[in-house]
């Protein structure tokens, strides 16, 4: 198995958009309730940039795996070293170690890109998502209880960290 990253293009959003989309009916990932558009996540898309927050596309055998991002916290100077990490799979590719390799990426990329903290914000009941971070080095650093209303019951979020040695 041959796995990639590239810098996603404008002609990826639509991918990015449909993998997103495929999770909101678990209610396990993402907080959105309802599928997202394209358009709305243009200016999402163009916070992106290669050399302070990428956001990667994730080929397997030169297919189309998923998508990789890393997104400011907290929009203050102080917090430029902090980033989010959302990583989104399609369903063919999740449970067989990609999401591993992703994140090795995300360590790898850190130090070039000026990043000494990732942070994870995961539901507290999407277990594969903690055990994956928790896995690769990822600590509980807070729980919010109940904080979102899901329709037919609340979550609590995760908030896991990890801070990158720069040796």
């Amino acid at each position: 198995m041959t796995i990639q990253f590239r810098q996603a293009q404008y002609a990826d959003l639509a991918n990015i958009i449909a993998t997103y989309n495929s999770t909101i009916v678990s209610k396990l990932v993402t907080a959105d309730l309802e599928p997202i558009s394209i358009e709305s996540r243009r200016d999402w898309f163009d916070s992106h940039t290669p050399n302070h927050r990428p956001l990667w596309i994730v080929l397997v055998n030169s297919q189309y795996a998923g998508w990789m991002s890393f997104s400011s916290f907290y929009g203050r100077p102080a917090y430029d070293g902090t980033v989010e990490i959302s990583l989104y799979l399609e369903e063919a590719y999740r449970y067989k170690g990609l999401g591993k390799v992703c994140l090795q990426k995300a360590f790898e990329s850190c130090e070039q890109l000026h990043i000494s903290t990732l942070l994870g914000f995961i539901f507290d009941h999407n277990e594969p998502s903690l055990q994956l971070f928790y896995s690769m080095g990822f600590e509980k650093w807070g729980h919010l209880p109940k904080i979102a209303n899901m329709q037919d019951t609340e979550r609590g979020l995760v908030i896991v960290g990890k801070r990158i040695d720069k040796s």
